[in-house]
């Protein structure tokens, strides 16, 4: 995100004037990101994630009351100004009364707009020169230079090295890194298919990276279907399809993100197909990333299907609770020497569990806060700054519900739940659906226990701390409560 400042010069800031800043920019960004919510909510996830997530923050002026919002090509800002531009206006003022004008235009340093250059740049020192910063889409390694990986579009973070394997994506990642490999696939195209936030674009870029390693010289294409469909209409437009057509199938490795969004487009999908077609027999590699399987994209050709689904349908699975744990301990690795207490890890692990995405931007989240406020990382301070993400991932588990599960679980009568008797085959059950009760519902001590036969909540209080504490030493207590976690969660 730019520096949310005014344009002024001044002297050196004071270590209070730095803090003010820094949460001036907190704040923006918190505000940015209730706005682009809302404007999803508003436009529906494909306009939105083609046209306003890539919008980043720029600089603040206060004396004018403008607000520069940024977009990484000239073409996307001048389609975002022409559409969005009063609406965005609209939004910033309801939420900021300070930001009285937006400002819409390219990100500074881009010159070119992204995409396929129909200038006849080629391999070499020639296609050296002739490539911009933001010719993203031509370029090999070889012909990077100065520039960086990132201007073929592909983000630095995003390599095999920060994708962490388990069991819900081994397959996936496997098949992955194949691709990328010297040797030649043994199945083509891979086709990875997962839902939001789950890694399937993680892996398209890491493929892009360790191709371009293995493969100096070599020229990919990254994109998605959308863009694909932008690329190919401005073609039609321009006159330029054979050009389009020539430097798309010059490509060594093609990679296509959010498949999906290619559904109805006839003359797109046709030309897709023969790019499949044509890259196959050259022995090229092409990957496909979706949010479904082939076969359940509707509107899409019989004959795009059956390519689509000729070579490798990987799944990336929802990450289970164990996974989740280790990509947050992995990325913790980045913020050290920030301190994440043992039990914020595994709430968050236990809580976020829609998506991959979700989990780590709330750890994210929560460490910049606590940085830029000097407070301590703890469970109180994950509740409080989170609460819409947990919110979200938050499946409604009643009492009822798990009261049923543990007495399935121990063999126990329902009617035990609520009863007097005090023998230890049904105390420990019944401490145990208190102990969930806490852990997976929002309800109060009172009020779980007057779902357990009207007891006091200082008995739920003891049966909390007491569960939590033979988790710790008694291993037989630990799996039973992990199973019955899973069993309430899946």
């Amino acid at each position: 995100m730019g520096g949310l400042q005014g344009n002024s010069a001044a002297p050196a800031k004071t270590e209070q004037e730095r803090l003010r800043d820094e949460q001036e920019a907190l704040d923006f960004a918190a505000d940015w990101a209730d706005i682009s919510q809302g404007l999803r909510k508003d436009l529906g996830q494909q306009l939105h994630s083609q046209w306003i997530k890539p919008v980043q923050l720029g600089a603040f002026c206060k004396e004018t009351g403008t607000l520069d919002l940024y977009l990484p090509t000239e073409f996307s800002a001048n389609w975002v100004a022409d559409r969005f531009a009063d609406r965005l206006s609209l939004a910033w003022k309801i939420a900021r009364p300070d930001v009285r004008h937006v400002r819409i235009s390219v990100m500074p340093g881009r010159r070119a707009p992204q995409g396929l250059r129909f200038d006849g740049a080629r391999r070499g020192g020639d296609a050296a020169q002739q490539s911009q910063p933001g010719d993203a889409l031509g370029m090999g390694a070889a012909e990077l230079g100065s520039l960086g990986q990132t201007s073929i579009g592909l983000d630095p973070s995003l390599t095999f090295t920060t994708f962490v394997t388990g069991s819900a994506n081994v397959l996936a990642s496997n098949a992955a890194q194949r691709m990328a490999a010297t040797e030649t696939p043994q199945f083509a195209p891979l086709y990875l298919k997962a839902a939001t936030g789950q890694g399937k674009t993680h892996l398209l870029h890491a493929i892009g990276h360790a191709y371009l390693t293995a493969h100096p010289r070599a020229r990919i294409f990254y994109c998605s279907a959308e863009r694909f469909m932008v690329e190919f209409v401005q073609a039609l437009r321009q006159n330029q399809t054979i050009e389009f057509k020539t430097r798309l199938r010059g490509f060594d490795l093609l990679l296509v993100d959010d498949i999906q969004f290619i559904i109805g487009k006839a003359s797109a999908q046709e030309e897709l197909l023969y790019t499949i077609d044509a890259l196959l027999a050259e022995g090229k590699r092409l990957v496909f990333a979706a949010d479904r399987a082939p076969q359940a994209l509707d509107g899409v050709e019989q004959r795009l299907l059956s390519r689509l689904s000729m070579g490798l349908v990987a799944d990336i699975q929802p990450a289970d609770i164990e996974l989740r744990r280790v990509i947050l301990e992995h990325r913790l690795l980045r913020f050290s020497p920030t301190h994440v207490p043992a039990d914020v890890v595994e709430f968050l692990a236990r809580t976020i569990n829609r998506n991959v995405r979700e989990l780590v931007g709330g750890l994210n989240k929560l460490i910049a806060y606590a940085q830029l406020t000097g407070q301590a990382v703890s469970l109180q301070l994950a509740e409080e700054q989170l609460t819409d993400i947990l919110s979200a991932n938050r499946r409604r588990i009643t009492i009822d519900e798990i009261q049923r599960t543990v007495c399935q679980f121990y063999r126990v009568d329902r009617t035990e739940m609520s009863s007097k008797r005090r023998a230890r085959a049904v105390v420990r059950p019944r401490q145990v659906a208190m102990y969930l009760a806490k852990v997976l519902t929002p309800r109060s001590y009172p009020e779980i226990g007057r779902k357990f036969g009207g007891r006091d909540h200082s008995t739920v209080i003891h049966a909390v701390r007491l569960i939590e504490d033979l988790r710790t030493r008694d291993a037989d207590m630990d799996g039973d409560v992990r199973s019955l976690l899973r069993q309430l969660e899946s």
